[in-house]
């Protein structure tokens, strides 16, 4: 593994909804470029003021509808721009220190893949499925029949996925977010990343898992990093539900997957529902406190640092609202200044100690509504102490010192909070 994530933290967009282009109605996946992809320039600025060094896109391929039904792997979107405008986007981030990963939907395709609009029963079997009476029936990513899944066991994908992979690394990018990787064998990546990895030998690779034995995915698959779903789950329903155990719980189960890897954490991206609209405004900071303490490689959600809204709805553009368009500078946004300086001062924290990648957190204090951490190594360590209640709490602090984020003066071990008070502390 590449020794560079342990010194990223993401900025994640998706490109579609940020540039405001259109999603369903009149896509039309061969279309003369419209040059929108340079938007996101102005907003490469913001991510090194917020203290990240990642650029996490979303699909940016030709695809039929939302990105995820993808047409061609090696053209960029014609709603977004072309390849000149890739090759700039990239050069930007590039002069800011800025590495950037792309989005690889290589689970499934949409119906309109000339692989599949050329299908033949002696062709190269590229998809899952079987002929019957001469109509090729193909199996599906759960029940949407408008993409058709890869069959995975074919080594005509397997050389596809490589192509693709080091077509774009070449071009410039640091490595893959591997979408649905959980649908997908991980005896496909088996094959697959090894020999991407020969010619590029510093990319990495994370896959979209959602369930399951992460240390066993990682192990069979050769996959470096995976999503953490169930810290997510665990520090929004924590504070959401009044019920802390659960994230002490989470912290817990995340602290055994640091023998076998590092993994991506988050409290929002493009498929949930946004982190301020889940917990409310003001328990922000207490998840980005857990979020940005605990080990692995933390992103941010493009827009949770000003504290936007946004429901994830399980309908027909139930993804529109956490996947708005974005203004053309960060100058334009209304933000809530205490939910940006939340992130700031967090992710500062971050960046002066590198050895939270992958250093394990105990639980010092826990009840339904406070839970202290400590997170350390040797003699370096940093204390997190929340309270969602509406009383005010004493919590014990171990060896925190100095309060670096948050509100409150420690004392003889002890921090007071009041109502709703949160505070991240060096020993």
């Amino acid at each position: 593994m590449p020794s560079w994530p342990e010194h990223v933290m993401w900025w994640h967009v998706y490109p579609l909804g940020f540039v405001g282009a259109p999603i369903r109605d009149g896509v039309n996946p061969d279309a003369e470029p419209t040059h929108r992809l340079d938007r996101l320039e102005p907003w490469l600025d913001h991510v090194i003021a917020l203290g990240l060094n990642g650029l996490l896109l979303g699909p940016v391929f030709a695809s039929e509808t939302h990105g995820y039904d993808t047409v061609d792997h090696f053209r960029i979107d014609p709603r977004l721009g072309d390849d000149g405008d890739f090759d700039a986007l990239v050069a930007a981030a590039r002069e800011r220190g800025i590495r950037i990963l792309l989005d690889g939907v290589f689970n499934h395709v949409g119906r309109g893949h000339p692989a599949f609009q050329d299908l033949t029963e002696d062709g190269p079997q590229l998809f899952r499925g079987q002929w019957t009476d001469g109509r090729f029936e193909a199996e599906v990513f759960e029940g949407h029949d408008a993409l058709v899944a890869l069959d995975h066991s074919s080594p005509a994908a397997v050389d596809l996925v490589v192509e693709v992979m080091c077509h774009w690394l070449e071009r410039g990018i640091d490595g893959w977010r591997l979408d649905a990787a959980y649908a997908v064998p991980p005896a496909f990546w088996a094959e697959v990343l090894p020999r991407v990895r020969e010619r590029f030998p510093e990319a990495w690779f994370l896959g979209e898992v959602i369930h399951g034995d992460g240390p066993s995915i990682v192990r069979a698959s050769t996959m470096d990093s995976l999503t953490q779903y169930e810290l997510w789950q665990g520090i929004w329903h924590g504070i959401a539900d009044g019920n802390l155990f659960e994230l002490s719980h989470a912290v817990e189960r995340h602290d055994e997957l640091l023998a076998t890897y590092a993994p991506q954490t988050f409290v929002g991206n493009h498929d949930v529902t946004r982190i301020a609209s889940a917990v409310g405004a003001g328990f922000v900071p207490h998840a980005l406190a857990v979020l940005f303490t605990v080990a692995g490689t933390p992103s941010v959600y493009a827009g949770d640092e000003f504290g936007w809204t946004g429901l994830k709805e399980e309908r027909l553009g139930g993804d529109d609202a956490v996947r708005p368009a974005f203004p053309p500078t960060p100058a334009d946004v209304d933000a809530d200044d205490r939910i940006l300086h939340a992130h700031q001062a967090l992710i500062a924290l971050r960046r002066r100690k590198p050895w939270l990648w992958r250093a394990h957190t105990d639980v010092v204090k826990v009840s339904n509504t406070a839970l202290v951490l400590r997170t350390a190594i040797g003699d370096d360590a940093v204390v997190v102490a929340v309270n969602i209640g509406e009383e005010p709490v004493s919590l014990p602090i171990a060896d925190g010192r100095t309060v670096v984020a948050g509100e409150g003066a420690p004392s003889e071990g002890r921090i007071d909070l009041g109502p709703r008070g949160w505070a991240v502390l060096e020993a």
